[in-house]
C-alpha cells in the first residue's frame, strides 16, 4: 500500500513511535487521525501536520468504535488502522509476580485493543476488498522481554492474532503487518528522540517510522526496524533449548551488571 490519499488512524499517537508514524504517514500524503488516551496531546501532535486528534481509551471497545465513526465522518473510510498503543509495567520479583490488574491491563492494551479495531473495521474493509491493519508487537512478540512476562506473553498473543487476521482475510484484500522493534528512544525508556544518536542499538522514533512506511509499501507481514531480530528469531526456532539457555545467561549478566531487570537500565547493557 502507498499512503498518498489514504485515511489512517494511529493509536497511542501523541508521543514516541506513534507520533513519528503519524507525522510520516501525513508526509506521505495520508489523512491522519491521532488517537491517544491524552486527548490534548493527541490534538497537539495532529496540529503539527494538519490532522485530527481525538481522545481514545483503546481498552474500551466503544471508544474505538467512536474513533472509527468520527474518522469516517470526517475523512471517509479508514484505509489503515495502526494499533500502536502499548505499555510496559514490569514485574516485582518472579515471572508470575505482577498483579492481576497489570496482567489484565497488558492483555487489554496489547491484544483486545487490536481485536476491537478489527471488529470495527473488517466488515467495511471486506466489503470494499481492501484495508490495512498495522499492529505494534515489539521484538518481545517474537522473542521475549526479560523482566516482564506479561508484556512478553501479550505481545506474543498480538503476533498470533495478526497471523490469524492475515490467514483469514488475506484473500479478502486485507493486508496485515506487525511491527517488532527492539529498543527505541521513547519516553518508555526515559529518552527523547534525539538521544538515539548517543546509544548504539537505540533507534529514533523517526527511524522506526521510516522502516514502517517501507514495510507497508512492500506489504510485509513482519516489519523489523532492528534487522538482527530476524537472526535472533531464527536461532530461537532452530534450537529452542539452546536459545533458552542463552537467554538465561543474558538474564544473569543483566542482573549481575545492572542489579535489576528494569527495562530502563537493562537495555543499556544489550
Amino acid at each position: 500500500m502507498h499512503l498518498n490519499d489514504k485515511t489512517a488512524i494511529v493509536t497511542g499517537g501523541a508521543r514516541g513511535i506513534g507520533a513519528a508514524m503519524a507525522r510520516r504517514f501525513a508526509a506521505e500524503g495520508a489523512r491522519v487521525v491521532v488517537a491517544d488516551l491524552d486527548g490534548a496531546a493527541a490534538r497537539a501532535t495532529a496540529a503539527t501536520f494538519g490532522g485530527m486528534g481525538l481522545a481514545c481509551d483503546v481498552t474500551k471497545e466503544s471508544d474505538i468504535q467512536q474513533l472509527v465513526q468520527t474518522t469516517e465522518a470526517e475523512y471517509g473510510p479508514v484505509d489503515l488502522f495502526c494499533s500502536n498503543a502499548g505499555l510496559a509495567l514490569g514485574e516485582p520479583t518472579h515471572a508470575a509476580s505482577a498483579g492481576n490488574a497489570d496482567w489484565t491491563r497488558a492483555w487489554e492494551v496489547h491484544v483486545m485493543a487490536h481485536v476491537y479495531a478489527a471488529r470495527a473495521l473488517l466488515p467495511g474493509m471486506i466489503d470494499r476488498g481492501s484495508g490495512y491493519l498495522l499492529q505494534m508487537a515489539s521484538a518481545a512478540g517474537l522473542l521475549n522481554q526479560i523482566g516482564d512476562a506479561a508484556y512478553s506473553a501479550t505481545k506474543h498473543a498480538a503476533v498470533s492474532f495478526a497471523e490469524s487476521l492475515a490467514i483469514t482475510h488475506g484473500r479478502d484484500g486485507i493486508r496485515v503487518s506487525v511491527i517488532c522493534p527492539q529498543y527505541v528512544a521513547t519516553p518508555l525508556l526515559g529518552y527523547d528522540a534525539a538521544d538515539a544518536a548517543d546509544h548504539p542499538g537505540l533507534l529514533s522514533p523517526d527511524a522506526v517510522a521510516d522502516t514502517v512506511v517501507e514495510g507497508i509499501a512492500r506489504e510485509s507481514f513482519l516489519i523489523l526496524p532492528h534487522p538482527e531480530v530476524a537472526r535472533f528469531a531464527a536461532f530461537r526456532s532452530a534450537d529452542h533449548d539452546k536459545w533458552l539457555e542463552a537467554m538465561r545467561t543474558l538474564r544473569a549478566r543483566v542482573l549481575d551488571e545492572a542489579g535489576t531487570a528494569d527495562l530502563r537500565k537493562m537495555h543499556t547493557l544489550l
